[in-house]
């Protein structure tokens, strides 16, 4: 195996997340219909939040708090309810990706994993529970308990630190964005792999070492590198 540590992102890199689905069960739960026009109205705020928060505008308690502020007043409940709610609706929801557990199961005793996440810790430590995945990894680096997030460099130097800083050469990022997963780990010096489920292009000069269009592609991927 030609990498010692691989390192992965966790939404729509290891783990389905369908944040839709996920809201429409956490309302069902208040006994409202979230439909796609709600849908519509929660990305129009949430997606600009991810982005401020990727580049330090914002921490993720302002994050958490502003994405509800229009439901919490509907519904007169804090944000903070509604966000433990919604991260445990998608809790309840989430699945590994198809090829996920083969790949990871693959990967033990060849290489040591790590995650380096975006997410949020109320919900990363419990899918890694539920889906039997967190024996398998060694460290799991999540941006709210840190205080950076990807693609700040200083939250891949904290991992690599924490990894007991191996040669950057025998390290490997998988991630499926370009912008935090991919550049955070050319910024840091480490090869990377997007996984690009989506056939897109790349952009703004970002470049992956290679990129693979699912988890069973990575898989025969990895296993041929010598």
């Amino acid at each position: 195996m030609k990498y010692q540590w691989i390192l992965f992102d966790a939404d729509e890199t290891l783990f389905d997340f369908d944040i839709f689905a996920g809201l429409k069960l956490m309302f069902s739960r208040f006994d409202i219909d979230f439909d796609n026009n709600d849908f519509a109205f929660y990305q129009s705020v949430n997606k600009q939040l991810w982005v401020d928060y990727q580049q330090g505008l914002i921490d993720a308690a302002q994050l958490q708090h502003t994405r509800f502020l229009h439901w919490s007043e509907k519904l007169g409940v804090t944000t903070k309810r509604l966000n433990s709610d919604f991260l445990a609706a998608m809790a309840d929801i989430c699945q590994p990706l198809p090829g996920a557990k083969k790949l990871v199961s693959s990967l033990e005793g060849k290489a040591t994993l790590g995650i380096i996440t975006n997410g949020l810790t109320e919900l990363q430590n419990v899918r890694l529970e539920r889906t039997g995945f967190k024996s398998s990894f060694e460290h799991v680096v999540i941006s709210e308990q840190f205080g950076k997030a990807k693609p700040d460099v200083s939250i891949f130097e904290h991992t690599f630190e924490l990894m007991g800083n191996p040669d950057k050469n025998t390290v490997l990022m998988v991630g499926d964005n370009l912008h935090s997963d991919i550049l955070g780990g050319v910024n840091a010096g480490i090869d990377t792999c997007w996984l690009n489920h989506h056939g897109k292009e790349t952009v703004d000069g970002i470049t992956p070492t290679f990129e693979v269009k699912d988890l069973h592609q990575l898989h025969d991927e990895l296993h041929a590198l010598k």
